[in-house]
C-alpha cells in the first residue's frame, strides 16, 4: 500500500510508522490519521510483526491537528458525521489494536500530536520533547483523548492546568508527571526506541497481548476487579507452550525459543 502522509517500513519484527508532513510540522490531517489506522491494521494482521513504533522527525512529532480542515466546520457538520478526525478509522483502529505500540517523541507533541502519543502504550521522549494541549487558545478543547488520557496519566490538577492554560510540559516535567517512561538524548531516541520495540517483539506474542489487556484493566476497573482479571490471566498463561519453554529455559540457564503459542 502506498501512503502520502506517512512512511511505513518493517525492521525485523517491528512495524515502523513515521509521520511525514514536514511542511506543516506533521499536522494531523484526516488523511494522515486514516493512513496511520491503515498501517496499524496491516501490522496487526501481519503475524511477523510483534510491536509497532510510531515517530515523527527529530524536530517535531506532531504539532497538532490540521486546523485548516476544521476552521470552516460548524456543530452540525461535526455532529452529523461524528467528525471522522475524532472517530474515524484511524483512531478507532489504534484504540482497538492488540499489539504493543510505542511512541518515540522528539520536539513538539501538541494537541492531536499529544493525543496520538498518548494513544500508544508508552512514550519514549527525547530531551527536546514538548507536550501540550493548547486547544483553549483556539477557543475549543481537546477532542481525541486530551482531557481523558492526560488526566489518567498525570492526574487532575496538572491535566486541568494544561488544558485550561495551554501550558506545555518539557521532557523532564513530563517524565516526573508520569506521561513518558524515559528521556533520551535526541541523537539516541530512535535507536533506543527501536531497541525497545525489538525487545518486546522478541517475547512471546500471546503473553504480550495478555499483559497489555491486564495493564489496561487498571484504567477501566476497580482494584479488586483488576486483581481478579490479573490472577485469571496469570493462570491462563500456563496454557501456553511458551510459558513452559520460558520456565524450562530459565532452569536450564539458556535463552528461550518461543514459538508464539
Amino acid at each position: 500500500m502506498s501512503y502520502e502522509n506517512i512512511q511505513v517500513e518493517t525492521q525485523e519484527a517491528v512495524g515502523v510508522i513515521t509521520l511525514d508532513r514536514p511542511q506543516v510540522h506533521n499536522a494531523l490531517s484526516m488523511a494522515l490519521i486514516s493512513e496511520v489506522g491503515q498501517a496499524v491494521k496491516a501490522f496487526e494482521e501481519d503475524e511477523a510483526i510483534g510491536c509497532i513504533l510510531i515517530k515523527g522527525s527529530e524536530k517535531v512529532f506532531a504539532a497538532g491537528a490540521d486546523i485548516s480542515e476544521m476552521a470552516s466546520k460548524d456543530y452540525a457538520d461535526l455532529f452529523k458525521s461524528d467528525f471522522p478526525y475524532l472517530r474515524g478509522d484511524g483512531w478507532e483502529v489504534m484504540e482497538s489494536r492488540r499489539k504493543p505500540m510505542i511512541a518515540a517523541v522528539s520536539g513538539m507533541a501538541l494537541g492531536g500530536g499529544c493525543e496520538l502519543a498518548m494513544a500508544c502504550d508508552f512514550i519514549l521522549a527525547s530531551d527536546t520533547a514538548r507536550f501540550g494541549q493548547p486547544e483553549i487558545k483556539l477557543a475549543t478543547m481537546p477532542g481525541a483523548g486530551g482531557t481523558q488520557r492526560l488526566t489518567r496519566a498525570i492526574g487532575k490538577a496538572k491535566a486541568m492546568e494544561m488544558c485550561l492554560t495551554g501550558r506545555m510540559l518539557d521532557a523532564e516535567e513530563a517524565e516526573r508527571a508520569g506521561l513518558v517512561s524515559r528521556i533520551l538524548p535526541v541523537a539516541e531516541l530512535f535507536a533506543e526506541a527501536m531497541k525497545t520495540a525489538k525487545a518486546i517483539a522478541a517475547q512471546s506474542r500471546p503473553v504480550t497481548l495478555m499483559i497489555r489487556e491486564a495493564v489496561d484493566q487498571a484504567y477501566e476497573t476497580s482494584l479488586s476487579a483488576g486483581l481478579r482479571f490479573e490472577r485469571r490471566a496469570f493462570q491462563s498463561s500456563f496454557a501456553f507452550e511458551d510459558r513452559r519453554e520460558g520456565m524450562q529455559a530459565f532452569v536450564e540457564k539458556r535463552k528461550p525459543d518461543f514459538n508464539n503459542r
